[in-house]
């Protein structure tokens, strides 16, 4: 079986270690395919995911699913922006992978998974309903987890520190509009990408790290969210909201945002020892898109031999 790589950051419980790229190879032993009651195979003890946005055509659902079923945790913490209410609202969209999804999330919470939802902006709606449990999922405002070797980690969706989501909900809408519309051209722009061999690529992702405001946003919102954790008296954070998955120190508090699963398909996860690690499941997405592409087409080839031959 082929392995595609598997891009990572860690930090443990010293200062923030470069970005580095390491070969999925060597964690075949641990991510093995699911079994059929789809138990991870690949066993952390906490995991945080964010701005899944299911209920948009952007939403990586297949990806998302393909994680959860490969990754197992005893907590499972979903930092906001997990449905996309604002979309929803505009019009229907819920294909069966997005039921999936949540059916796995729910399957793990029986299982004995701590699962965590902390609501954000797109799903503000579930704000209504804190301090209950749906399914087994707590829904809270925010938390606090204590890592294995004690750092205490605040979490939050994180669209509080967001002036335009506070002071001009009337803008993030338009610019919510912007965005999707971007993302649809993002994927007629990959899938002729994918038909000439090349690999995939986030042109909003691009956008937004060439524009110097939206930077100069990014790095104000890390900043203002890392002020919070310190005012708190925590060892860091983590949060999502702005789709740039990021794990540094700043100004001495760990700063962790796990991405989205629109265009970056990242996670943070707690290894059992603590270390904290952003796990790129995007490399991986790509090569099953392309080995499932790849069976389509033998099977298509397959099928467009029998028939000259039975023509024959």
């Amino acid at each position: 079986m082929r392995w595609a790589s598997l891009s990572f950051r860690t930090v443990g419980t010293q200062a923030a270690a470069p970005s580095v790229t390491a070969h999925f190879a060597p964690l075949a032993s641990s991510l093995l395919p699911s079994d059929d009651e789809g138990e991870g195979r690949l066993r952390v003890r906490s995991v945080w995911i964010s701005d899944v946005h299911l209920g948009t055509p952007g939403c990586q659902a297949a990806a998302l699913l393909d994680f959860l079923k490969a990754v197992d945790s005893r907590h499972l913490y979903l930092v906001g922006d997990i449905i996309d209410g604002w979309q929803l609202r505009r019009s229907w969209y819920w294909p069966q992978a997005h039921n999936d999804v949540v059916q796995k999330l729910l399957r793990k919470a029986r299982k004995g998974t701590r699962v965590v939802f902390v609501p954000g902006n797109h799903d503000e709606f579930a704000r209504k309903y804190l301090g209950h449990s749906f399914g087994g999922i707590e829904v809270v405002d925010d938390c606090v987890h204590t890592t294995v070797d004690g750092r205490q980690l605040w979490i939050t969706h994180g669209d509080h520190f967001d002036g335009v989501i506070q002071c001009a909900k009337w803008l993030a809408y338009v610019g919510d509009s912007a965005y999707e519309f971007t993302l649809r051209l993002n994927r007629h722009f990959n899938s002729l990408r994918a038909r000439l061999g090349l690999p995939y690529w986030s042109l909003s992702k691009y956008l937004k790290l060439k524009v110097k405001r939206a930077v100069s946003f990014i790095g104000d919102f890390e900043q203002a969210v890392a002020r919070e954790a310190r005012r708190r008296g925590v060892q860091g954070v983590v949060c999502g909201h702005i789709h740039h998955a990021e794990l540094r120190y700043i100004d001495g508090i760990l700063y962790a945002n796990d991405g989205d699963w629109v265009e970056s398909l990242t996670a943070l996860v707690e290894h059992l020892d603590g270390r904290l690690e952003i796990l790129d499941w995007s490399d991986r997405a790509a090569w099953g898109a392309q080995a499932a592409g790849d069976a389509a087409t033998a099977s298509q080839g397959v099928g467009a031999a029998a028939g000259r031959g039975v023509a024959a």
